[in-house]
């Protein structure tokens, strides 16, 4: 049985009427990679914040490794923190930067030597005791604060947006090496974002949230593939939100008739009957663009809008009786032109069906 590092028990947290988070409860695994995900002001840092101890919740309770943290004071908490911007002292060498944790726990001077070392290869920075802060690339200062999180061996590591500060590709590349990084320590590690790219990438279970509560929390494949409310389809990847009703129900099969006239046979969830106002979600990449035998199921006509190319793929829209469809799609053959008759395709397996409340029926 999987041991439980982090608990949030109803946590509330509001300045003055201003509620920021509602009422969250968490339940996050040892070891485990999880990522709060939303826009900004959803709540995600201010659920950071409260482990952390930088902010007090108005109400409910935080655990960390069994205990109850709420009163404990921010330097007898025994978590790791790493901001967007580093906080790494500038006046400080590297060695006195990973060291500073250590030094106010009272360690003895040879064995802040060894945990300094190790921690540094540990980040792939071997060596760099004496630098400053200042003579090292943004990459390298990351992964110096890194080290001094991880230095002193936390019960959890907070990661508030560590990446946002870095052009592109170096991004991608401390993405993969964070990630690394957490699998080789085995540390329990919750990482707040706004990108959803790197929230699937990187993590065990993303919590989506969306003002101050949470919208979903699954793996990453589960929340993606099938989001539990009209929010988290929009936000987490391209989705297509199509208006219709419940035509007629057979068994585990359904048919929704779209606004506009096409119509959909669709796997039918608990709760589905006709007559029913429906909006059918559809990730952009399952709606299959083609000719011929290479289409399944659902198969529609429709006209090339516009045409964005990806190199190895292309992102279509598709008119279809005013209605807008978009189509991301690796390129095989050929690449559809703006103007174009085309047809499509959309498995039923694919289409994830909300009630008029904007919730996924059965979620």
């Amino acid at each position: 049985m999987a041991q439980i590092a982090v608990q949030l028990n109803n946590v509330t947290l509001a300045y003055g009427s201003f509620v920021a988070i509602k009422n969250v409860s968490l339940t996050i695994e040892k070891g485990s990679f999880v990522t709060l995900l939303g826009p900004s002001g959803c709540g995600k840092t201010t659920i950071l914040r409260s482990i952390a101890g930088l902010v007090d919740p108005t109400s409910g309770e935080i655990v960390v490794a069994g205990r109850r943290i709420n009163d404990v004071p921010i330097h007898k908490r025994n978590i790791g923190l790493v901001f967007q911007n580093y906080a790494l002292f500038p006046h400080k060498t590297v060695f006195d930067n990973i060291a500073f944790g250590l030094k106010y726990r009272g360690v003895e001077k040879q064995e802040i030597a060894r945990k300094v070392k190790r921690a540094l290869e540990m980040v792939r920075l071997p060596g760099v005791e004496k630098k400053l802060p200042s003579e090292m690339s943004g990459g390298q200062q990351q992964r110096i604060a890194l080290a001094r999180a991880i230095v002193i061996e936390p019960d959890v590591l907070l990661l508030d947006e560590p990446l946002s500060a870095l052009d592109a590709n170096l991004r991608e590349e401390m993405r993969t090496e964070l990630k690394l990084i957490q699998r080789e320590v085995g540390i329990t590690t919750i990482f707040v974002t706004h990108d959803q790219e790197e929230a699937l990438a990187m993590s065990d279970r993303i919590v989506v949230m969306n003002h101050g509560v949470v919208e979903q929390e699954g793996p990453p494949e589960e929340v993606y593939r099938r989001p539990a409310s009209r929010f988290v389809a929009s936000f987490l990847g391209q989705s297509n939100l199509l208006g219709g009703r419940i035509n007629g129900v057979n068994g585990s099969v359904a048919q929704v008739e779209l606004d506009g006239g096409p119509q959909l046979t669709v796997q039918a969830p608990p709760g589905v009957a006709p007559g029913l106002p429906v909006t059918v979600v559809v990730r952009a990449q399952r709606v299959k663009v083609g000719e011929g035998d290479g289409l399944g199921e659902n198969r529609i006509a429709g006209k090339i809008l516009n045409t964005s190319y990806l190199g190895g793929a292309a992102s279509y829209f598709i008119d279809v009786n005013g209605i807008t469809i978009q189509a991301n799609n690796a390129i095989e053959d050929k690449v559809f032109r703006e103007g174009e008759p085309v047809t499509f395709s959309i498995a039923p397996q694919d289409c994830v069906l909300l009630d008029e409340h904007g919730r996924r029926f059965g979620a």
